[in-house]
């Protein structure tokens, strides 16, 4: 017997109609390419979007066709954004911060035929354009007056949307059908693209608004500091104008000084994005004794984020600190460290730390835990084993058939990440499946050691990678890029980790670095150190 409801299709054109309609008026900051700042509102978005869907047409885009798009957050680049999802053509964004060789592999990979790119690209475009001949328009997500002088033709976004009417076709396609694109950042072998769908977008819509997940409401007004060409903003890009939240979209000014002015002048309550960007802000409070009038809190993830980071915000500003975890594969937002009713009737400390861990599993999804021949292991808080995931928001495989089958025979994707989780459901990844150091036939985790040691005041980013030792297989160093103006030693770092960690999985060295190199994503990239470290020898080895 089926149920007599509605058959409605979940595509996220649905997300900006709601939008449009029921707050129109819900206030859209942009900052522009010369610094000053914009205002919209969700009725122009709307408009704007449907002028889009209208261009793309004209210009041949069908459903179906990949468009790209090369841009920082801001409201010409959210209009190019729902004008192709909506009329049914697939979002592809690409990473301006990666390498072009990879750009163009990308563009080539998912045979995109036209790119919106923000000015401040123009000067990778020329080359790209050369290896990647599928791109057949250029418009620049900006006025006239603003476009850059290129050798290839172009057109600026406003010049390009005028004319074209606001009356457009969007949805009337199965939800099933593909949405967005988004790349692995290929820190092994190629780039591997994840195909969205709208029905699977929507549905990690509603997961992320759950109370224990994002917790947005219309009251907010949202900073969206992770870029929208980083996995949809990690949903933010969708959940935002679904609630009617203010959006604040803040261009290319990630510094901590822009950051806190822009929180203060547009009254921020809720923001997200990498650990290495709260560093900043947090630097940028302690030199100039800036407080917070109205952020609440913060969705902190891409990569692990230190217990000092949690205390850092939440001890001395009062703002409290959410991890996320997720993957591109998994749409990507999956667990979130919001803590249970137990949690929090426990002493202060216990709740940092599992504010500190990865968090609990968002409602649809299933997580487990397996050993290298597939077979599951408990969730006890200590055995770590590869942590796999299933649910309407993970990916099914990968676009063009890259990488083959990679599901299991129960239809886990396998995220690459060794965690363990405990009895209350808390997860904790103690390293990538790649990363970890496995000295004597036992495991020690890069992350706890890394998190540890950036707590230590003078050390700003630390990265532990495994180099070879004759007896013990591999031994761990830690890499440190010292705080601005601060001194330490090797000797300083070994003694804040003492009694912190087990004495086997004390490094032995620790090198003083002048930068410790981030990927496109803003995660330390350790394929890069390990390059750089090729020569390095363990004292006394």
């Amino acid at each position: 017997m089926y149920g007599l409801m509605q058959d409605v299709g979940l595509t996220v054109d649905r997300i900006l109609d709601h939008a449009g309609a029921w707050y129109p008026a819900r206030e859209i900051v942009s900052r522009e390419i010369d610094g000053s700042v914009s205002r919209s509102d969700y009725a122009t978005l709307h408009a704007d979007a449907k002028r889009v869907s209208n261009a793309l047409a004209a210009a041949g885009i069908a459903p179906g066709d990949r468009v790209a798009t090369m841009g920082w957050n801001g409201a010409r680049h959210l209009a190019a954004w729902f004008g192709t999802t909506n009329m049914g053509a697939v979002l592809h964004t690409l990473n301006p911060r990666l390498f072009p060789e990879q750009i163009a592999y990308i563009a080539n990979h998912a045979g995109d035929r036209l790119l919106f790119a923000d000015p401040a690209c123009a000067p990778l475009i020329d080359a790209l354009l050369a290896a990647a001949p599928s791109i057949e328009t250029v418009v620049y997500l900006c006025a006239p007056h603003d476009l850059p002088v290129t050798a290839h033709r172009a057109v600026a976004f406003d010049a390009w949307i005028d004319g074209h009417g606001t009356d457009a076709t969007w949805g009337a396609f199965d939800e099933r059908q593909a949405c967005g694109l988004c790349y692995t950042s290929g820190t092994t072998g190629n780039p591997k693209g994840v195909l969205y769908s709208h029905r699977s977008n929507y549905l990690h819509t509603m997961l992320t608004l759950q109370a224990d997940a994002l917790a947005l409401s219309q009251r907010d007004s949202i900073l969206l500091v992770v870029p929208m060409y980083h996995a949809n903003a990690w949903g933010v890009v969708y959940s935002a104008p679904a609630v009617g939240a203010k959006l604040v979209l803040p261009g290319q000014k990630m510094d901590g000084t822009s950051i806190y002015r822009q929180i203060e002048d547009e009254g921020v309550t809720f923001s997200a994005a990498v650990p290495t960007v709260w560093q900043g802000l947090l630097q940028h409070l302690r030199a100039t004794g800036d407080r917070f009038s109205t952020l609440k809190r913060v969705v902190i993830g891409g990569s692990a984020v230190p217990e000092s980071l949690v205390r850092g915000f939440q001890d001395d500003y009062g703002v409290e600190v959410i991890q996320g975890w997720g993957m591109t594969e998994t749409s990507p937002l999956a667990t979130l460290s919001t803590p249970t009713a137990d949690v929090m009737a426990q002493p202060y400390d216990e709740q940092v730390r599992r504010k500190a861990m990865q968090g609990r599993l968002m409602c649809g999804l299933e997580l487990k835990l397996a050993d290298d021949e597939g077979r599951r292991l408990p969730h006890d808080g200590k055995t770590a084993g590869r942590l796999l995931i299933k649910g309407p928001t993970i990916t099914s495989g990968y676009f063009g058939g890259e990488g083959g089958d990679v599901l299991d025979d129960e239809g886990f994707f396998d995220t690459g990440d060794v965690s363990t989780i405990d009895a209350d459901g808390y997860m904790q990844i103690t390293d990538r499946a790649k990363d970890i150091v496995k000295s004597g036939g036992e495991w020690i985790s890069s992350i706890e050691i890394e998190n540890i040691a950036t707590g230590h005041p003078a050390v700003a980013i630390a990265a532990v990678i495994g180099v070879h030792h004759p007896k013990w297989d591999e031994r761990p160093i830690l890499l440190v890029q010292k705080a601005p103006d601060a001194d330490c030693c090797k000797d300083d770092v070994l003694s804040y980790l003492d009694g912190k960690i087990a004495k086997w999985w004390m490094p032995d060295d620790v090198v003083l670095v002048d930068s410790i190199p981030l990927g496109a994503t803003g995660k330390i990239d350790k394929k890069l150190i390990r390059q750089r470290m090729a020569d390095y020898r363990l004292p006394g080895v």
